[in-house]
């Protein structure tokens, strides 16, 4: 490797992978809980309020680590995606 060459770091895949990897990891721990993990992750994605997310195997935490409005655009892209897929 060549110190002239510089390089690239796709820092859009880095935050999607750890959305993902929190939204799994969120997912689980709401659904081993017997919640609607669906409803939960909206309700805390409208309202800010953190209680939505269960404190079961850290997943409250791990929720707060990304921002809400970075959490939605993920979601909303995953989705786009899906859609363009299946056209």
């Amino acid at each position: 490797m060549e110190f002239n060459d510089t390089m690239k770091i796709n820092i859009d895949f880095d935050v999607s992978r750890r959305v993902k990897d929190i939204v799994e990891q969120v997912y689980e721990a709401l659904k081993t809980k017997g919640y609607d993990p669906i409803s939960q992750i909206v309700g805390y994605i409208l309202s800010g309020d953190p209680t939505y997310i269960t404190s079961y195997g850290g997943a409250r935490n791990l929720i707060v680590k990304i921002e809400r409005d970075e959490l939605l655009e993920e979601l909303v892209k995953k989705y786009i995606d899906l859609l363009e897929e299946n056209k």
